[in-house]
C-alpha cells in the first residue's frame, strides 16, 4: 500500500487524513503530491471555511518512507527535486490555503509530520502525541524551506535541540513553549477539536481569510536569503554519513558517523 492522502467534506468544514497505518502514516512522495493536490482542491472551494487535518490509527505521521529515499537521496538533483518539489509543494498547498487549518494530532508527530502540523493554524493533541525530528540519526539536515517553516512556529531554540540533538518532546512541553494550543486525554482529543471547529465556524469568514493572510505575511521567509541558501543545500547528497544513516536505518543497526 502506498499510503493515501484522504478529502472528506462535512459542510462547510474540509477533512484531510493522512494514511498508511501499517507505517504510522509516513509520507511517500505520491502522498506528498496527493497532499499538494488536496490542498489545492480545497483553496479553489469557496465553500470550505475551515479544514481539519488527521492521521490516521492514532498517529499523525511518523515522517517520511525511508524504504524510498535509496532511489533518489544520494544524487544532488534528485534529492533537490524531492524537496523543493515533492515535500515543499505539498507543504506550500498547505500555507496557501485561505481558510484555517486545525492540526489534530495523535501518536507519532516525527520528521515530515512536524513540517505537516507546523503549516497548521491551530494545533490541538492528545497527552501521549510525540514532537520530534531525528534525522541527525539518519546523517542528513533538514531542507531550507522545511526548517525555517519548523523554526517559525517551534522557536529557534526548541528547533536546535530537535535536530542537532534529535530530542523528542511530549506534548505538554510544547503546550508550555507555546506550539500546541492544548493537549488532552487521548479520549478527549475529539471532542476537543469539534469544540474549536464548531466556535471557529461562528465567526466571519471574511475575518478568518485576512487574519490567515496577515499571519501568514509575518512568517514569511526573506527570499534573497533563502534563495541562495537552497542553490547549495543539496550538495551533501553522496556524503558517506548520509549514506550510512539511511542504510543502518532500513538495516535496524546502529549508525556509525566515524
Amino acid at each position: 500500500m502506498s499510503g493515501q492522502v484522504g478529502l472528506v467534506r462535512q459542510g462547510a468544514v474540509a477533512r484531510v487524513t493522512l494514511s498508511r497505518p501499517e507505517r504510522f502514516n509516513a509520507m511517500t512522495r505520491d502522498m506528498w503530491r496527493q497532499l499538494a493536490n488536496v490542498f489545492g482542491q480545497l483553496k479553489a472551494d469557496p465553500d470550505v471555511r475551515l479544514v481539519v487535518v488527521a492521521g490516521a490509527a492514532g498517529h499523525f505521521c511518523a515522517g517520511g518512507d525511508i524504504s524510498e529515499y535509496p532511489a533518489f537521496r544520494f544524487d544532488p538533483e534528485s534529492l533537490r527535486a524531492f524537496h523543493e518539489e515533492d515535500v515543499w509543494g505539498g507543504l506550500q498547498a498547505m500555507l496557501d490555503c485561505p481558510v484555517p487549518v486545525v492540526a489534530m494530532i495523535e501518536g507519532n508527530c516525527m520528521g515530515a509530520g512536524l513540517e505537516i502540523a507546523s503549516c497548521c493554524d491551530i494545533r490541538l493533541a492528545s497527552e501521549t502525541a510525540k514532537f520530534g525530528a531525528p534525522i541527525a540519526k539518519l546523517g542528513f539536515p533538514m531542507a531550507p524551506r522545511e526548517l525555517q517553516l519548523v523554526a517559525s512556529r517551534l522557536g529557534a531554540s526548541l528547533a536546535s535541540d530537535v535536530l542537532l540533538g534529535a530530542q523528542v518532546y511530549e506534548a505538554h512541553r510544547l503546550v508550555a513553549s507555546g506550539y500546541l494550543h492544548a493537549a488532552v486525554p487521548d479520549a478527549e482529543l475529539l471532542v476537543l477539536v469539534e469544540q474549536r471547529v464548531d466556535q471557529m465556524l461562528k465567526l466571519s469568514a471574511l475575518a478568518a481569510r485576512l487574519n490567515k493572510q496577515g499571519i501568514q505575511a509575518l512568517l514569511a521567509p526573506d527570499s534573497d536569503a533563502m534563495r541562495d541558501w537552497v542553490a547549495r543545500a543539496y550538495d551533501y547528497a553522496d556524503h558517506p554519513e548520509h549514506r550510512e544513516g539511511v542504510a543502518a536505518f532500513l538495516a535496524k543497526r546502529p549508525p556509525s558517523f566515524g
